[in-house]
């Protein structure tokens, strides 16, 4: 017969208690610091660019003169290339996701595609810059225009929008597929009416994440050409254009201290369409998203 040696059992549970004291510690501290350190920078960024940020800011281009300085053209830019980034990628990644999950052969294959998109979307962005460069900017002669800036960015968020998609496609139950081909639908019916519907507040998350991290590279553009300051504003896709981080990237390895204020500027302009995006995302995730 076994007996429970209370003293032992008392001794392992408060052994345990204190291992997860411990590490409960390690994770708020590393927390915390992650914290205090992005409340420093935006401390720091706030209060540099602040005394820039006016109306004129947005409507006077690039200057020698820091106090003339503005980002007219790359925020006109930076607009323009997500007009050719988010219908390109989205249209892409979203019928990859379709087909690998609901058309394609589950077998050897298919399993390989899958894990190099999954390996794809961990590529550093400069070799999508290379990519595009090769591609679009000498092989089909698109030069660095908006167009080709566009498509190499595509490719760059390309990965992460499909791998989104099959995750929220596959999160839809068999058993709204199911009901819906009982009820005489076809394939193609019920991913339209059912499928997608159901899967569309996922999609839509990891599709404004990826655009948002695609609005904030600069290496891809560095590497296709893309100037750094330009006195005009772009007309067609074709035209030459430049981008917020290219703009800032430009201030910031300037001497002239002045400049770096200008760059804090550009900073808090670029942030707050980052964090208007991040925000749209979770709103769609929160307000939209079933569960099932």
């Amino acid at each position: 017969m076994n007996y429970i040696n209370h003293e032992q059992v008392a001794a392992k549970t408060k052994s345990r208690l204190i291992k997860n004291n411990i590490l409960k510690g390690l994770f708020l501290a590393a927390t915390m610091f992650g914290l205090i350190v992005l409340a420093i920078l935006l401390f720091r960024i706030v209060t540099q660019g602040s005394e820039y940020l006016s109306f004129d800011f947005f409507t006077r281009f690039a200057s020698r003169i820091p106090e003339n300085s503005g980002i007219k053209s790359a925020f006109l830019g930076s607009i323009y290339l997500m007009l050719v980034v988010a219908p390109v990628s989205m249209f892409l990644g979203v019928g990859t996701a379709i087909y690998l999950e609901e058309y394609a052969k589950k077998n050897k294959m298919t399993d390989f595609i899958r894990i190099n998109i999954s390996n794809l979307a961990g590529v550093p962005s400069v070799v999508f810059g290379l990519l595009g460069l090769t591609i679009f900017v000498r092989y089909f002669g698109l030069g660095i225009s908006i167009l080709a800036a566009g498509l190499t960015m595509s490719l760059l968020i390309l990965p992460v929008i499909i791998v989104a998609s099959q995750e929220a496609i596959r999160a839809v139950p068999g058993e709204l597929r199911e009901a819906s081909f009982a009820m005489g639908a076809t394939k193609w019916q019920t991913i339209l009416r059912v499928v997608l519907p159901t899967a569309i507040p996922g999609v839509l998350t990891g599709s404004i994440l990826a655009l948002s991290r695609a609005i904030g590279e600069t290496a891809p553009l560095v590497v296709i050409g893309i100037p750094t300051i330009l006195m005009f504003t772009p007309n067609s896709l074709l035209s030459t254009f430049t981008a917020l981080p290219m703009q800032i990237f430009d201030w910031t390895k300037r001497p002239q201290v002045a400049f770096h204020d200008v760059a804090a500027a550009g900073i808090i302009v670029l942030m707050t369409l980052l964090i208007i995006m991040n925000s749209i995302a979770v709103f769609i995730r929160n307000k939209y998203q079933k569960r099932f």
